[in-house]
């Protein structure tokens, strides 16, 4: 299901807009600049999250390289 938004613009904007009507469908290239913000601000927002639970995991009391080493040569 979809619903209709509204938004303001400049009115000479809208006049360049009317003058490319037959050449561009302005709301196919609304929907799609808003899915692909949409989109991207949500991934961002996902990992900013994933930062902060990162923050709060404890380290480890050893670097894991030095660890894995000296488990593999011994």
């Amino acid at each position: 299901m979809s619903v209709v938004i509204s938004v303001r613009i400049p009115r000479d904007l809208k006049e360049k807009m009317d003058m490319l009507r037959g050449e561009v469908n302005w709301s196919e290239e609304i929907r799609r600049f808003l899915q692909a913000r949409v989109e991207e601000l949500y991934r961002r927002k996902i990992l900013e999250g994933s930062k902060g639970e990162l923050k709060q995991t404890p380290k480890p009391s050893r670097a894991p390289t030095k660890y894995a080493r000296r488990r593999i040569l011994h």
